[in-house]
């Protein structure tokens, strides 16, 4: 399985309910969150390759009337597991 997490920018802030709301509806889309910064929205998306994680980003979420802009991270080691001491 292939991860990765997407910054997104909305357009209108009045908007971001609704656009959440339309991401959630994309298949592999795992968890969303609003966040305050400079981004607006996090995303976390999984796909059984590389291929399709690329489309569900490219042809789905970034073409969404909403979205500004996208910022994607591939996930490359999942240590949600691991018991990291902090």
């Amino acid at each position: 399985m292939e991860k990765a997490i997407i910054l997104v920018n909305i357009l209108n802030d009045s908007e971001t309910t609704k656009t959440i709301d339309e991401i959630k509806k994309i298949s592999g889309t795992i968890q969303a969150y609003t966040v305050y910064g400079v981004y607006d929205v996090v995303v976390i998306v999984e796909a059984l390759d590389m291929n399709k994680l690329k489309e569900i980003v490219t042809y789905k979420i970034k073409k969404l009337p909403n979205i500004r802009s996208t910022l994607t991270m591939i996930a490359v080691n999942d240590y949600s597991g691991a018991n990291v001491k902090q």
